[in-house]
């Protein structure tokens, strides 16, 4: 089956191309067993350490804040990021054919990659909030109004699915007539364009430099957010606001370094031609690593959400007893 296209340059292609197989990790059927139950386990644990905390938001009183509704949508954000993916490839590890259709592999590419531009996006406004509540202590409940996290959240939602459309649209114009077979796990721009039966030069430039204006705008964002926070918090004469602070910014900055570092090495430079198996590697870590580990990096150094957590689970004697 066939479909007709129009290319980037305005003339009419035909793309005989109308399923992709996903390689994922060539093994033996063995392996591919113990690859499925690892990231079944993996996928579990993310999506339960992930809807803990967006469930102890909802349900704790105690953490309506701003700080914590964010946080409980960002927990949710990594469900639907994980999912994107790791269900397919789950099915992989038990198919033989590993084929993805071509409409499902765009559509998994755009909710994949725009999901995590609204991970860094959710990044930013978590790092805008610490600033203010930490250099603008006084100021922060006048800020930070209820209309203005709000709004934030709807940004940081959609934001990334209306960036998106773009990348991804160029990409799906461009003509595939030839080989079908991406040799990785999830659908990346990087196989598919390597794929196109010609090198479209100009694509490829406007989606490295989309990345590279939103990962590296982003990133500075963020790092002089929390620069900023740590001279504020430097300043402070009390050793426990001290602690409490650095203990708050610790955890944001280690889920930005995992995703940003993982994120920025694969690409905001394309066409620098990374072995596949390293590929591989670190879209494992952005794709599903960093999801797992979130939780426990929010979770383990809040004592408020540990608290959440035990009422969520029962395990907590009510407060309220005499």
């Amino acid at each position: 089956m066939s479909s007709r296209l129009m290319n980037v340059s305005g003339r009419e292609t035909t793309n005989s191309v109308s399923h992709f197989i996903l390689l994922g990790f060539p093994s033996s059927p063995e392996m591919q067993l113990l690859y499925f139950g690892l990231f079944s386990v993996a996928y579990t644990l993310t999506l339960m350490g992930n809807a803990a905390i967006a469930g102890a938001v909802w349900w704790d009183q105690h953490l309506h804040t701003p700080m914590y509704i964010l946080l409980g949508n960002f927990s949710f954000l990594e469900i639907c990021y994980v999912t994107t993916t790791t269900p397919n490839m789950l099915a992989n590890f038990l198919s033989t054919s590993k084929s993805i259709s071509f409409v499902s592999c765009f559509a998994q590419f755009y909710f994949f990659f725009s999901l995590g531009c609204d991970e860094g996006f959710f990044l930013c406004i978590m790092a805008f909030d610490r600033y203010l509540a930490i250099c603008r202590p006084l100021h922060y409940p006048l800020i930070m109004t209820k209309q203005l996290y709000t709004s934030l959240i709807i940004f940081g939602w959609s934001c990334g699915f209306v960036l998106f459309l773009t990348p991804v649209l160029l990409i799906s114009q461009l003509p595939y007539c030839g080989p079908n077979t991406i040799n990785h796990f999830i659908c990346d721009p990087v196989p598919l364009m390597m794929l196109s039966c010609s090198e479209d030069t100009t694509t490829q430039s406007i989606y490295s430099t989309f990345n590279a204006v939103f990962m590296i705008g982003t990133f500075l964002f963020i790092l002089c957010s929390y620069a900023l926070v740590i001279l504020a918090v430097l300043r402070m004469p009390s050793a426990a606001s001290k602690h409490k602070a650095f203990s708050t910014c610790a955890s944001h900055l280690a889920v930005v370094v995992l995703f940003f570092g993982s994120v920025m090495v694969m690409y905001v430079s394309p066409g620098s031609g990374h072995p596949v198996k390293v590929q591989k590697i670190v879209s494992l870590f952005y794709s599903v690593i960093t999801p797992l580990c979130n939780p426990l990096i929010y979770s383990l150094r809040n004592k408020e959400m540990k608290a959440a957590l035990r009422k969520v689970f029962g395990t907590e004697i009510s407060v309220h007893k005499t």
